[in-house]
């Protein structure tokens, strides 16, 4: 368990690398994505840095293409990766929520939904008949060939963090809860449906991270994956065929086992994530074993300080924003079930229907 003051460090290495625009880039004088700008916001939120968090959040409304969208990739104020991610877009729903639950500022939420809105309109034209989304808009125009089991676990979050919004707005939208419903039934009884990509953790602990498998199935699936994904002692590997260890997929599956309840387990990979911590405060990215040498080069991002700071909230934390990856107070909106789509009860889980 990191001290307070520990935790203010990492929150304010992240602070230290935000740009007067308020874009957050993955180090110092490096490039940002939206959905890491989101992460790293996010953990600015926790560490109550709530001017930093709201000049984030306006950096996305002034950079949001008039269809909804960002870009992948920006660089001093330009756009260096023109291809469109729908998860990246979509992530600006789970952070404005987020920031909403620790701060209980109707102002900012009604202020920011319309941004909101707009990203999940342009996520949900990519989402099939099965019920998955399409992973990307492709620079010349072209949507991408398929869909990704993490990206499309993450945009269910990010529905459901929509539909709450939208509702404490009196906005209702039971498009995005229907949306919401189809994408968590594809999760949980399509796998066919997303394109292979057994190898990288992500795809292994995001369906329990972002509420899309919950219960005995959310527990089953972290258990059978453990063995193949985590070193011990050292932490969590980002592909399972190599020993490089990052910080961000420890802290994420840290995350996921708080979800469905293994605190125990949750608690042990926080503690070896440590051993990415650097003195000030800061995680690298990632380290290779047994050299231990940290790659990339000697880089501190600040995503996965975030994810750090998010992971650690979630076990430790008693703020209203420690239960959001539990899916404390998130909607599950309408769940389609093999047969006919039916109306859920509250609390029910796609993944344990007939």
């Amino acid at each position: 368990m990191l001290s307070p003051a520990q935790v203010a460090a990492t929150v304010d290495r992240i602070a230290g690398v935000q740009r007067p625009d308020g874009m957050i880039p993955w180090y110092a004088g490096g490039h940002a994505d939206p959905w890491n700008h989101v992460e790293a916001t996010m953990a600015l939120t926790v560490g109550a840095r709530r001017l930093e968090a709201e000049r984030a959040y306006g950096w996305l409304a002034s950079t949001q293409e008039p269809e909804g969208s960002w870009f992948n990739y920006y660089r001093d104020g330009s756009v260096v990766d023109r291809r469109r991610d729908t998860n990246v877009c979509a992530y600006v729903a789970t952070g404005a929520w987020h920031h909403y639950l620790a701060t209980s500022d109707r102002g900012f939420l009604n202020a920011t939904f319309g941004v909101v809105e707009a990203a999940i309109d342009f996520v949900l034209r990519f989402q099939q008949p099965g019920g998955e989304v399409l992973w990307c808009l492709e620079p010349n125009g072209s949507a991408g060939r398929y869909a990704l089991l993490a990206a499309s676990s993450s945009i269910h979050l990010s529905l459901r963090c929509a539909v709450a919004a939208a509702e404490t707005l009196g906005r209702p939208r039971p498009d995005w809860e229907l949306a919401a419903g189809r994408l968590a039934h594809a999760i949980a009884h399509r796998p066919h449906a997303f394109e292979p990509k057994h190898r990288f953790a992500m795809d292994w602990y995001y369906p329990v991270l972002c509420g899309a498998l919950s219960g005995p199935a959310a527990e089953a699936r972290l258990r059978q994956g453990w063995p193949t994904f985590v070193m011990d002692g050292l932490g969590v590997r980002c592909v399972s065929d190599a020993p490089w260890v990052t910080s961000a997929e420890t802290a994420e599956c840290s995350l996921a086992l708080t979800a469905c309840g293994l605190y125990d387990e949750a608690a042990l990979l926080l503690a070896w994530a440590e051993r990415l911590r650097g003195p000030e405060g800061s995680y690298w990215t990632g380290c290779v074993y047994p050299e231990a040498v940290h790659f990339p080069d000697d880089e501190r991002s600040t995503y996965s300080s975030a994810a750090v700071v998010l992971a650690h909230d979630a076990l430790y934390g008693k703020s209203p924003t420690a239960g959001l990856f539990r899916g404390v107070g998130l909607p599950r909106g309408l769940v389609l079930l093999e047969g006919p789509l039916v109306v859920s009860d509250a609390g029910a889980n796609p993944a344990q229907q007939p």
